[in-house]
């Protein structure tokens, strides 16, 4: 599972098998590990989603910039799209329901919403740069001001 892009799973807990490419669960070393092995591994049961550690991916990253970003305005709701819209296992196929405490319900109808615009919208068609910064800037500057991000 080290080797995806994109598919988040929570990591210091045992690999359900509705990851992608479960067959190859078993080759990552802390499934060998009784520490993390199990359905709650190093967690309590009904943590929530906010004290897991997941596999760092392109959303982790982003929602970790962006939180440590001032000033941040995002609301709360979108910067949960940002972080979980990867966490197939759990909107998905509701794995790791052990470790979901009562917020996540909500987390759950936020990212699924937020899904609905993210997958199977993209398209070929090549935009003006120009253009979509003319569109694109004002939100950002909304939400993050105009000074620089910093990465």
């Amino acid at each position: 599972q080290w080797g995806l892009v994109g598919d988040v799973f929570v990591v210091g807990a045992a690999l359900p098998d509705t990851c992608v490419y479960p067959e190859f669960n078993a080759l990552n070393p802390d499934m060998s590990d009784p520490r993390y092995n199990t359905e709650l591994g190093v967690y309590e049961p009904g943590c929530g989603l906010d004290n897991l550690h997941l596999a760092w991916g392109h959303d982790e990253y982003l929602y970790q910039v962006l939180r440590h970003h001032q000033p941040n305005r995002i609301p709360e709701a979108g910067m949960v799209m940002i972080r979980y819209h990867s966490f197939y296992p759990w909107h998905n196929e509701g794995s790791y329901s052990q470790l979901l405490c009562d917020k996540d319900a909500q987390y759950m109808e936020w990212v699924k919403e937020f899904n609905r615009y993210d997958l199977y919208t993209k398209s070929t068609k090549i935009y003006d740069l120009d253009e979509m910064k003319g569109y694109y800037m004002p939100i950002v500057e909304k939400y993050l001001g105009s000074g620089v991000i910093g990465f």
